[in-house]
Parts: structure tokens; C-alpha cells; sequence
């Protein structure tokens, strides 16, 4: 790949990551003025609490605690957040915890049982404010009775070698969890709650993000059974984590908190970063950089295969008729795939799509892609996502590497790692989902 092509995808992309920076965005939305605390519209006065707590889980939870510890000053009591191992942050009044993702572990468990034991402590007059951001669900791996760590840990990995989307696996983890699905608030009631939310889930919903900690559940656990039997689960999942699904769907376990519930009298929640941000900063990025933009989407889901072969279609598209922009332009599209495990490789949904892309680009002059994580993490990798053009599959094939071999068995981060095309970033702190961008020259 030319450079300077390599160069312009990089410098949007990071445009894009530096929108969404955490403690910036809780700055955007939290201010003190004197004994007031402004969030979003709302405010509170700092002298009408006892105690003011700070809890939350995230990737990108670390910065979003130093906001605001630094905002509260003197009047925050203390705090306790549980981020995804070498994401934390030295705070000095909230105890920062490392745990597992997205495979929950035992540090998660035992973080997220010390969270809400200290949760269950408070009073009408404490003040709890939580942040929380993409990977908190797999974060706070509570368990509800008689349900074990392992068998939790191998629902989560069923769900995501299957191909079931954010939304479904958040909506299995609320219904095996005493933290997700509005426990958060169950357990801090009746407290005052505010909660910012830093949105890795299509469209922002509330209830999805981290597995809505502090929001009403629409989700039900006969829900959770149709999920199960859409996947075709029922023979794989642990015994019982499918005894607790139907018990709970026969009613004789108590469903996760709903809408009008009480326990949310109290509770404010915020978004306060989002895919749709970071897309608006790269295309501005890339308009300085001489590209004309064009944002697709902040929805795209489906398979990782599928969605690339969709955006080579439209930069192929443009070369030959300059529909729907004319070249140079930016596509420019956020979301999150899916991929459908086939193969014993290594990569991630970005990776496995830049590949499935440069297959698709074979030859084809004129247009380069990057798709990324915004959290800096692809998969179980160290890579963020990796570059793509119609030179990937000629280079490849040169040094005798069989591009759709690799394809087949979901081994991109091998493939591109050979070729020098995967896209480090390190730990961002942050997780807004992933960023397409697509140049055609």
C-alpha cells in the first residue's frame, strides 16, 4: 500500500478516535459550579448529600473516573471502578480493578461482588456516580445462584463464536447476572444515581450499553430462550444456565427491574460519546486531507464478509461512474460486525473484514480501506484493524500466502501480519465500536 494512501486512513481514523476521547466527553457533560453539579440538563446540589461515590466499568471507564474525580474535588467520598486489564489510570480517591474481556475471569467476578456490596450500603443521602463504557458487561460477570464462573464463561464464548449480535448477548448476560439489566440502581436504591455512558452498541441504546447497569430491562428471559433457539444453542449451553433461562421464563425467578420500577425514580442517564461523533470528526479529517465525505451509516451489523464485499461494491461503483460522490472521496461508516467462527486462525471482525475487502480489491487500482476498533483492540489481538487495497492479495500471493485460506480459517491477524498491514494503536481507553474508512483515489 502507498504510503501517503496508508497515512490519510490512519490520520482520519485517529481524528475520529480523538473525538471520543472519554475524559473529554465527561467534561463536555459534567461541570461544578460552586456546590452545584451540572449534568447534562439536570443539577444537584453537592451539600444534599453525605457521601458522593463514583463506580463504574468500561475500557474506557479509567479516564471517564479521572474527569471526574478532578470535577468533584473535595466532595467525593470515594469510589470503585473495574476496567479491562492495562487500562487503568493512577486516581486517588477511587480503587481502580483489572479484570478479564471480553472473557470474564474471577478478578471480574469479585470486583463486581465488592462493587455491589458497597452498592447495597447506601442511603437516600449518597450521591452514585457511575461510568460506564463498552466492555462493562463482560467487566461485571456477577452470577446469579446456583450458576458457576466456568459456565458463564462458556455461554459468553457459545454467543460470540455463533454470530449472535451485542444486543442478544447482553440480553443472556442480564438474565445470568445480579449486576446488568438496571441491578446497578436495584442495589444503590435509594440512592440518587447518575450515569454516563460512553456507547459501543449500535444506536445508543441505554439498555445495551455494558448491559444497562442502571436502566429498565425490556428484555425478558423468555427472550433469552428464542435467542438460545435461533442459534441453535440448546444441546451446547451449560445444563444450567439453561434451567435458570426457564425458570425464569415459567416466572419462578424474579426478572430483572422494568420500566415505572422504583428502584429508577432516582436515576439519570447520559450518553456522552458515540460512534456518530467519531464519524463526524474523520470526515472533516478527511475533507482538510482533500477527500470529499461521505458518512454510509452508524448502524452497519452482518457478517464482516458480507459488509466489506457491500462497501468495495460502492468504491467500485464510484470509479467507474461517480455515483454516489465523485473520487477523491471518503466513505465513512461505524458499527460492529459479526464473525462466524470456521477456522482455528487469529484475528477480529476488522481484520477478518480488511481481509475479505482486499480479496474483493484484487487488481482493482484506486481504492484502500482501514477498519478498526476504536478501543484499540481487534479480537483477541493486539491489533486495533488492519489496512486493505487492490495490492494486498498481489503481495500476498508473491511471498505464498493464500489469501482465502487465510479467509476460510479466520486467520487475518496472521495474514496481515506477514504483510505488515495491521494498524497497533495500543489500549485507547475509549470503545465508540469500530470505524470503516474507505479512500478511492
Amino acid at each position: 500500500m502507498d504510503q501517503n494512501t496508508r497515512k490519510a486512513l490512519e490520520a482520519i481514523f485517529m481524528a475520529g478516535l480523538k473525538a471520543v476521547d472519554p475524559e473529554e466527553a465527561v467534561r463536555r457533560h459534567v461541570e461544578r459550579i460552586g456546590n452545584r453539579l451540572r449534568v447534562g440538563e439536570r443539577s444537584y446540589p453537592l451539600e444534599g448529600f453525605r457521601r458522593i461515590i463514583v463506580t463504574g466499568a468500561g475500557k474506557g471507564t479509567a479516564p471517564m473516573a479521572k474527569a471526574l474525580e478532578e470535577i468533584l474535588g473535595d466532595r467525593l467520598t470515594a469510589g470503585w471502578i473495574i476496567v479491562k486489564y492495562s487500562h487503568g489510570l493512577p486516581l486517588k480517591k477511587i480503587r481502580v480493578m483489572e479484570a478479564g474481556h471480553p472473557m470474564p475471569d474471577q478478578a471480574g467476578f469479585e470486583a463486581a461482588s465488592f462493587i455491589l456490596d458497597r452498592l447495597r450500603e447506601c442511603t437516600e443521602e449518597d450521591l452514585v456516580l457511575c461510568a460506564f463504557s463498552g466492555g462493562g458487561s463482560a467487566l461485571t460477570p456477577t452470577l446469579l445462584p446456583p450458576l458457576s464462573l466456568s459456565e458463564k464463561q462458556k455461554t459468553t464464548q457459545l454467543l460470540l463464536e455463533c454470530g449472535a449480535t451485542i444486543n442478544e448477548l447482553n440480553a443472556i448476560r442480564k438474565h445470568l447476572s445480579a449486576s446488568k439489566g438496571g441491578q446497578f440502581a436495584k442495589a444503590a436504591y435509594p440512592a440518587t444515581v447518575v450515569s454516563l455512558f460512553l456507547s459501543d452498541v449500535i444506536g445508543d441504546p441505554l439498555d445495551v450499553i455494558a448491559s444497562g447497569p442502571t436502566v429498565p430491562d425490556p428484555s425478558t428471559f423468555a427472550d433469552c430462550l428464542k435467542i438460545v433457539d435461533r442459534y441453535g444453542l440448546t444441546q451446547s449451553l451449560p445444563e444450567a444456565v439453561l434451567d435458570l433461562l426457564n425458570k425464569g421464563a415459567q416466572g419462578l425467578i424474579e426478572d430483572t427491574p422494568k420500566a415505572g420500577d422504583i428502584v429508577f425514580a432516582k436515576v439519570q442517564n447520559l450518553v456522552v460519546g458515540s460512534n456518530r461523533a467519531a464519524l463526524f470528526a474523520a470526515a472533516a479529517e478527511a475533507r482538510a486531507l482533500g477527500y470529499q465525505p461521505l458518512i454510509l451509516s452508524s448502524f452497519i451489523q452482518g457478517e464482516a464478509r458480507e459488509i466489506a464485499l457491500a462497501l468495495v461494491g460502492i468504491g467500485k461503483e464510484m470509479t467507474v461512474t461517480g455515483n454516489p460522490i465523485s473520487p477523491p472521496a471518503c466513505i465513512l461508516a461505524g458499527g460492529e460486525t459479526t464473525v462466524t467462527i470456521r477456522g482455528p486462525g487469529k484475528g477480529g471482525r476488522n481484520q477478518e473484514l480488511a481481509l475479505a475487502a482486499a480479496i474483493a480489491l484484487e487488481v482493482w487500482p484506486g481504492i484502500a480501506l482501514l477498519s478498526a476498533g476504536t478501543d484499540g483492540t481487534d479480537g483477541p489481538t493486539d491489533a486495533a484493524g488492519a489496512f486493505a487495497d487492490g495490492d494486498t492479495c498481489k503481495e500476498a500471493l508473491r511471498k505464498g500466502i493464500n489469501p482465502v485460506e487465510y479467509l476460510m480459517n479466520n486467520d487475518s491477524y496472521n495474514f496481515f501480519d506477514q504483510l505488515g498491514q495491521l494498524l497497533k494503536t495500543g489500549p485507547t481507553r475509549t470503545n465508540v465500536m469500530d470505524l470503516i474508512c474507505l479512500l478511492v483515489s
